[in-house]
């Protein structure tokens, strides 16, 4: 048998699930093999929920109590000391709200931002698509933003009980596209950041100490309304500013809800995430001669 018939008849035998195949360009996302490795992503998500309080005593108490300590703060400071208005709404739930909105995102970039410094040992010995990873972290911030929702709730209730008035609106059901909006935010800038990192370690830094200054840009912790001029329209061209403003009036009735600056807190977190995923593809080729 000659080399040419033995080579074809090895060809016909094998059968391969998997072909790994390099990248042919910038807009090669393979974008398709998440949905293969759906399963993948839900141990990961696993992972992440149970390993970060898996020896605290306290455990998922955690993601109320933070919360809730930067609310009696910000009240002590911002409502009792300096003044800020609340929108006639109770302190404690005006700024638990924003807590509550602004630590889903905040805790999502932060976390997604170091994907390739946090697991280059599993980048560096099997194949999966990376992509995995960031989301899989986005999704396990849910559970989070889960129980701080369902405390703030406790909390709204508690103050209608006292006589607060607060006007739940039927702009309740976009809460799903709030939180939409915030983890695409979120994950895209997250895994701008996480691809630069690879080779410029200061930019973790630099993003910790960013985060806390970009909550004073949105209306975490003042209303829209006591804003006026271009001081306005500086703080709306935060993409998060429509999103905390629009779950404080759908909730509480109170904040500005307007459709076209919703409008353009999507179209800006779908453009970051869409530059985003062309940047973490580009990197992750070549990102293990540089972690």
């Amino acid at each position: 048998m000659g080399s040419k018939d033995i080579t074809a008849e090895v060809t016909t035998l094998e059968s391969w699930d998997t072909v790994i195949s390099p990248h042919a360009g910038w807009f090669d996302l393979h974008l398709r093999d998440l949905w293969r490795y759906r399963d993948l992503i839900l141990l990961f998500v696993r992972r992440d929920f149970v390993a970060q309080y898996k020896q605290t005593i306290l455990g998922p108490l955690w993601f109320i109590i933070q919360p809730l300590l930067a609310t009696v703060v910000f009240t002590i400071v911002f409502g009792n000391i300096a003044g800020l208005s609340t929108d006639n709404l109770p302190k404690p739930l005006f700024y638990l709200s924003g807590q509550v909105i602004w630590g889903y995102f905040a805790g999502s970039l932060t976390a997604t931002s170091g994907t390739f410094t946090a697991n280059a040992a599993i980048f560096g010995k099997v194949y999966f698509p990376r992509l995995a990873v960031p989301i899989s972290i986005v999704i396990s911030q849910l559970f989070q933003f889960a129980l701080k929702f369902a405390f703030l709730l406790c909390f709204m209730l508690y103050f209608i009980s006292r006589g607060a008035t607060v006007q739940p609106s039927m702009a309740v059901f976009l809460l799903p596209v709030l939180v939409a909006i915030m983890a695409c935010l979120a994950l895209g800038l997250g895994i701008i950041f996480s691809s630069m990192t690879t080779k410029y370690r200061d930019l973790r830094f630099l993003l910790t100490f960013g985060i806390q200054l970009l909550m004073y840009a949105t209306t975490a912790i003042y209303p829209l309304s006591s804003l006026q001029g271009k001081y306005r329209l500086l703080i709306l061209a935060n993409p998060m500013t429509s999103i905390i403003e629009t779950f404080r009036y759908a909730f509480f009735g109170r904040g500005t809800f307007n459709l076209l600056h919703l409008a353009y807190s999507a179209g800006f977190a779908v453009v970051v995430l869409f530059i985003g995923i062309i940047f973490f593809t580009k990197i992750e080729r070549t990102f293990m001669d540089t972690v």
